[in-house]
């Protein structure tokens, strides 16, 4: 790839796709929503960050589209970046514990 300006390349890295997933503590449990796409199963509720978006906002986005809740970020968790975690692609996952109350959608 190369410069439309001035013609120099311009170097291509392959990086791990920052994604969050979110533990959402209700009263009783844990929120938990049951993936539409491969691979199907249960999940934590979570996706991928937006350009310019902070982790954190990101979070809070996932876990309002997902689960129709408004959550209180508590901690952040740990960060899973194994390479063969996602067969998709190589993700570096942040985890977060939040608090929400009310019923999630669905």
């Amino acid at each position: 790839m190369r410069c439309p300006n001035c013609g120099a390349e311009i170097p291509v890295y392959k990086n791990p796709v920052p994604t969050v997933d979110i533990i959402i503590e209700t009263g009783g449990g844990i929120v938990l929503i049951k993936r539409k796409n491969p691979p199907h199963g249960w999940a934590l509720p979570g996706g991928f960050v937006d350009y310019g978006e902070s982790y954190e906002a990101a979070a809070v986005r996932e876990a309002r589209e997902e689960t129709g809740l408004d959550v209180h970020l508590v901690r952040q968790f740990h960060t899973y970046s194994d390479p063969d975690r996602d067969p998709r692609q190589h993700t570096a996952s942040t985890v977060f514990i939040a608090t929400a109350r009310g019923r999630p959608k669905g």
